[in-house]
């Protein structure tokens, strides 16, 4: 039923033409798509309902991002509603708790301030937190932050002398530099210098040296929501392929009818079947047992970036030449794979993950 009426929803608000769209007028997304969202509850899909969210799981936060993925939803809900709403969720204060009840309410947003180098790294903390009174001062940059350009406040990760502290601040505080990076996907990710910007002692999410603690079961929720948007992903791009195999004459019959076509078409279906259930697996365990979910997690990431990535190429090699048009919206679907298969973690940091777990 979720999944029936988020079809309906976003088919008629949000389908890959409202991204072109955005992409041609230099936005990331639509703030009024995102507030019909959380009035259906989505931003608050992991927030209790005594913090006024709905507190449906992460398998149906992956139900939501699956039918996102489909028609290339640009907007916060992975960045607020899943990894800041979960991050959040681990902290039991009253500061906390508010935050969670204004993103729940749509109301604010987030982005996660994390990687440092070329790749993702789940304990980048090059940042460094410095004593200052009964706070600190933040230095350093940070780069990769999806969503920092039209984000509310931020998610850092920085180390103290406590070790590596969580850090939870507005966008406009003094000393901070936020630039806007237009992806290839006409999403949003901006580049963050911080120069001795002040934060709060009241500012630490949780207490200071505690923030990987905090971090990692946010990072994990993000993970298997990510992976459900990519196969989203892959299944609105084989759709689009397998209609126009049966559209597109050639020889006096539809080119569908071709074997070899019909092969790789039912090798991507069958390959999408098991990410599925890779997926389905990854939301199970985040439910039910939290703590052992790594391994399911990063399968499911993996997996997805692979299916993502053997969707959009045969859906690009089966339209032939119109399928590398800007006028034609294969290209969306193939650029949105490529930089969801670098954000938290590419296919060769879980492979990593499921190798070490196995005691390779």
């Amino acid at each position: 039923m979720l999944s029936d009426a988020a079809r309906a929803f976003l088919d008629d608000k949000a389908p890959v033409a409202q991204l072109r769209a955005l992409r041609d007028a230099g936005r990331s997304h639509d703030a009024g798509l995102w507030a019909e969202m959380a009035g259906m509850g989505w931003a608050g899909i992991l927030i209790a309902e005594d913090q006024g969210g709905v507190g449906m799981g992460h398998a149906a936060a992956g139900v939501l991002a699956h039918e996102m993925g489909k028609t290339l939803v640009a907007s916060p809900f992975l960045s607020t509603a899943v990894i800041a709403a979960t991050a959040l969720g681990q902290v039991a204060d009253a500061r906390a708790r508010s935050a969670l009840g204004q993103i729940a309410a749509g109301d604010l947003t987030y982005a996660i301030a994390l990687q440092e180098g070329r790749k993702f790294a789940a304990d980048s903390a090059g940042v460094t937190a410095t004593p200052d009174g009964n706070g600190f001062r933040l230095t350093g940059a940070k780069g990769f932050v999806v969503d920092g350009g039209a984000a509310d406040r931020l998610l850092v990760l920085a180390q103290s002398d406590q070790g590596p502290t969580l850090f939870d601040l507005p966008c406009d505080r003094d000393g901070l530099s936020i630039t806007g990076r237009a992806q290839i996907d006409a999403r949003d990710a901006a580049d963050l210098r911080f120069d001795a910007v002040p934060v709060s002692g009241d500012e630490v999410l949780g207490d200071a040296g505690q923030g990987l603690a905090i971090l990692a079961p946010a990072l994990r929720a993000g993970q298997a929501a990510l992976a459900a948007e990519q196969l989203g992903l892959a299944t609105g791009a084989m759709e689009m392929t397998v209609g126009y195999l049966k559209d597109r004459q050639q020889f006096g019959r539809p080119i569908g009818s071709f074997q070899a076509l019909q092969h790789r078409a039912a090798r991507l279906w069958c390959e999408i079947e098991v990410t599925s259930s890779a997926i389905l697996n990854a939301g199970r365990a985040l439910d039910e047992t939290p703590d052992m979910a790594e391994v399911a997690v990063s399968l499911a990431k993996a997996r997805a970036t692979a299916t993502a990535t053997l969707a959009v190429q045969e859906g690009v090699q089966m339209h032939g030449g119109i399928g590398v048009t800007d006028d034609y919206d294969m290209g969306f679907y193939m650029k949105r794979a490529r930089v969801s298969a670098e954000w938290l973690g590419d296919y060769g940091y879980h492979a990593q993950v499921i190798a070490r777990a196995g005691g390779f």
